[in-house]
């Protein structure tokens, strides 16, 4: 097929919009392959236009926006059913990175802002897939309510609505903002200290009172099934675990970026004297009040495929 000058112009045009594109996707989806499939269905979607019809279009990043809010939202209404089976807790896919990346990925971007840490993600993974939709796009991208419309199918004041109901259940699950990565890295590092030592109140000490470990296994891989709730049945939790598989805490993972924080990447470990694998896992470690208060324990080896361990 012939490929005019215009085809090599649209091309090089969408790929100055794809950073923000999948930014926009990761963002609603939680999950990176549905990023950039929302992102590639896009570009085919244009690509697939008559010349009259680009020619029609104002604004190239809303149009792009607006269709893959729209596609997004499918992908978000499928994934509500999935998880109706789904074992344990549901996690959004982390983005991780190493702590020298170069950032010359697009989610390397994408995971600066503050938006998309896990925590946050967390938060947005429990609104509907409309709720999700209209906040997303009219809070952290500021596209207006008649394009956000659209892309739900509905109208502009029910529109309005979702994105509402979304803010106050932000709102109101007050996720913990974004910390300086100086200070992520001392707690880290206390709190591996204090696992080292296998005394309890140690670890206690490091932890928020309000401290929960979540874990996603997708029945697929061991972790916890449950939420663990409390800084005592946390320390105990862990502490059993470190026991368990006989790992050194400060050498069992590679500290690195999990969606712009820090936390481990940790390979398959075989466990000192007991012939059990710890299977490979990203731990997303979240500070709040200068001691740890959340540990998301994400093992569902399709969420973590994509990960580069150890490199």
């Amino acid at each position: 097929m012939l490929v005019t000058a215009a085809d090599q112009l649209l091309a090089r045009t969408f790929t100055g919009h794809r950073a923000h594109l999948i930014g926009v996707a990761y963002r609603l989806t939680s999950s990176v392959a549905d990023a950039e499939d929302a992102v590639q269905e896009s570009w085919f979607r244009l690509a697939g236009l008559s010349e009259t019809a680009r020619e029609d279009i104002r604004d190239l990043r809303g149009w792009l926006t607006t269709v893959v809010g729209r596609i997004c939202l499918d992908r978000l209404r499928s994934a509500a059913v999935r998880r109706e089976s789904y074992v344990g807790s549901w996690l959004p896919e982390p983005v991780v990175t190493s702590l020298t990346s170069t950032g010359e990925d697009p989610l390397d971007h994408v995971v600066r802002d503050d938006g998309v840490r896990l925590a946050a993600l967390v938060v947005l993974d429990r609104l509907s897939p409309e709720q999700r939709v209209a906040f997303v796009l009219h809070d952290a991208f500021a596209m207006p309510f008649d394009e956000i419309a659209e892309a739900l199918g509905c109208s502009v004041p029910t529109a309005r609505q979702h994105a509402s109901r979304g803010r106050r259940a932000l709102a109101d699950a007050d996720p913990p903002p974004r910390v300086a990565l100086a200070e992520q890295r001392v707690v880290l590092e206390r709190f591996l200290a204090a696992l080292a030592t296998g005394d309890v109140r140690a670890v206690i000490d490091v932890l928020h009172p309000d401290a929960v470990v979540v874990g996603d296994g997708g029945g697929k891989v061991r972790t916890a099934v449950n939420r663990i709730v409390g800084a005592d049945k946390v320390a105990r939790f862990l502490l059993g675990l470190v026991a368990k598989y006989r790992v050194d805490p400060a050498e069992v993972g590679v500290v690195a970026l999990v969606n712009g924080d820090l936390g481990l990447a940790i390979p398959d470990s075989p466990a000192g004297g007991t012939g059990q694998v710890l299977p490979r896992r990203v731990d997303a470690v979240v500070v709040r009040d200068g001691r740890v208060v959340a540990i998301y324990d994400l093992a569902n080896p399709d969420k973590i495929g994509h990960v580069p361990f150890g490199s």
